[in-house]
């Protein structure tokens, strides 16, 4: 069976998106600076944008592919045309939608009966390949506090944002091993085993 993995991009003081999210800003005042590691540096962190676009299936929740507020019919995603994850995507939300097929073979999902039914659809799609529960806080918050993560993998920006989403909070009795830890003057990368 594939294993479950959680690639996120955190500030050093645990939030994963700042304040006032909106469709204009959907990480948040101040949440763009995440990310710079991957822009910035590509060739430096080769090894970490590889493991997260690895997976055969991805799952994120409805505010990750349409930001919070009213859903649009029309909205096809913040990436484009062609999303970076070339495999399907599965959308948690309530909003009932049909497929959306992308170029490069990212097709978005719409699931409304909940994490556990995102994962199997998630798991079937993958076959042998690892499933990737891509974000935001509140989709991996859920998804560890069911214990359904196997490896956590945390991007860490030195960068204390001081508000937002924090990753963790809400989650309970989570034990987590460091098993690699490398980076970049932009950013530390380390992978948890999650321990059950």
């Amino acid at each position: 069976m594939s294993r479950v993995t959680c690639d996120l991009t955190i500030f050093l003081d645990g939030f994963v998106a700042g304040p006032n999210q909106s469709p204009a800003e959907p990480l948040g005042e101040g949440g763009e600076l995440l990310h710079r590691w991957m822009f910035e540096e590509p060739e430096a962190n080769a090894a970490a944008i590889e493991g997260i676009l690895a997976s055969g299936a991805y799952i994120m929740g409805r505010n990750m592919f349409a930001g919070p507020g009213a859903w649009d019919e029309d909205w096809r995603g913040w990436w484009g045309e062609e999303p970076p994850y070339h495999a399907p995507v599965f959308v948690l939300t309530h909003q009932p939608r049909e497929p959306l097929q992308m170029q490069g073979g990212t097709t978005f999902n719409f699931v409304t009966d909940g994490i556990e039914s995102a994962l199997a659809q998630a798991r079937e799609a993958a076959g042998s390949k690892d499933v990737a529960i891509a974000g935001g806080a509140q989709t991996a918050q859920q998804y560890l506090s069911a214990g359904l993560i196997d490896e956590l993998r945390l991007h860490t920006a030195p960068i204390i944002l001081g508000a937002g989403e924090r990753l963790l909070d809400g989650v309970a009795n989570l034990t987590l091993e460091p098993t690699e830890v490398s980076g970049t003057a932009l950013v530390t990368h380390v992978r948890y085993r999650v321990i059950r």
